[in-house]
């Protein structure tokens, strides 16, 4: 039985994506839809690091986390969205086994080390409020470029262990992967394995991830929200709670979307690839503007960058 798995999983070269299960004629209207959205988030999460980069004003650590959150936003939804544009007019809609490994592992290594990147910044907001006098000391360069470098990492080695355990699976029920893009559940349709210990193991690893992620954000706001509280004046409560709600509500869009799509039951793929696209392409693209619409500095720093253009 062990020998016949194994052939199985073998002779698989290659996927096809089925995507969004709608009438053809719909597929030219979702095909300008994931245009409009791919290209606004190129646009925002390209002009966010120019922004950055450009202006010295900006050059802090805070506006480091931020560059480094545009450049995975930009990477990640990259990843997906043009071979599900590719998709809506072929008719084949295949993926080479060695294109789903590649896309699986990538996506993997970017979401995850998001999640960490989002925890990073909610550490640099803490001690930005709680401890103002020494964040130029505590936020050192070094401590920065250790936090995302550690983010990488960590995404890495998660998307190391989840791609290596899903592609060793075997593959014999069928070919066809029903989503836009090869992620673990609807692969998990397609095996033929025992998915017990692997779905324990997943389990695990998910677990060692968002937990240490969600804890370090929640316990950073909840010393956030009771510095800002002790603020007597109204003013400084509303000037100290206005450089955390950007990032608040770039973690509860991604986390929100994330927790939605792995809680609803597996028999509503449908429904899956709906909250899929919240965060492969509309996350990615609302942080820049969630960022650039509630921050003073970066407003500031775009207009003298359109001024220079013009």
């Amino acid at each position: 039985m062990g020998d016949r798995g194994a052939n199985n999983h073998s002779e698989v070269t290659d996927f096809i994506l089925v995507g969004f299960q709608v009438r053809p004629e719909l597929h030219i209207l979702l095909f300008l839809l994931f245009l409009l959205v791919y290209s606004m988030v190129l646009l925002g999460n390209v002009g966010m690091m120019a922004i950055i980069m450009t202006d010295p004003r900006l050059n802090t650590p805070m506006y480091f986390f931020l560059g480094n959150l545009s450049f995975i936003d930009l990477f990640y939804s990259s990843v997906i969205a043009p071979k599900a544009m590719i998709n809506f007019w072929s008719e084949s809609k295949s993926i080479s086994f060695a294109g789903c490994v590649t896309q699986f592992f990538l996506f993997a290594l970017f979401i995850v080390t998001e999640g960490f990147l989002l925890a990073a910044m909610a550490y640099d907001r803490f001690i930005a409020i709680c401890n103002p006098l020494l964040y130029s000391v505590q936020m050192s360069t070094r401590l920065c470029t250790q936090l995302v470098a550690g983010s990488y990492f960590c995404g890495c080695i998660t998307s190391v262990l989840q791609t290596s355990m899903t592609f060793t699976l075997s593959f014999c029920s069928s070919r066809a992967i029903d989503h836009f893009y090869c992620d673990t559940r609807p692969l998990q349709r397609l095996s033929c394995s025992d998915l017990f210990i692997y779905k324990m193991i997943s389990f695990f690893v998910s677990s060692i991830i968002i937990l240490p992620t969600i804890i370090v954000i929640v316990v950073s706001y909840m010393y956030i929200v009771s510095t800002v509280l002790k603020i007597r004046s109204t003013e400084g409560r509303k000037k100290a709670f206005s450089t955390c709600s950007s990032h608040l509500g770039v973690v509860s869009v991604l986390y929100g979307a994330v927790f939605f799509m792995y809680l609803t039951p597996d028999r509503f793929p449908e429904l899956s690839k709906v909250v899929s696209l919240c965060y492969t392409l509309v996350t990615p693209m609302l942080n820049p503007l969630i960022y650039s619409l509630r921050n003073k500095d970066v407003k500031d720093a775009l207009k003298k960058f359109l001024e220079k253009k013009t």
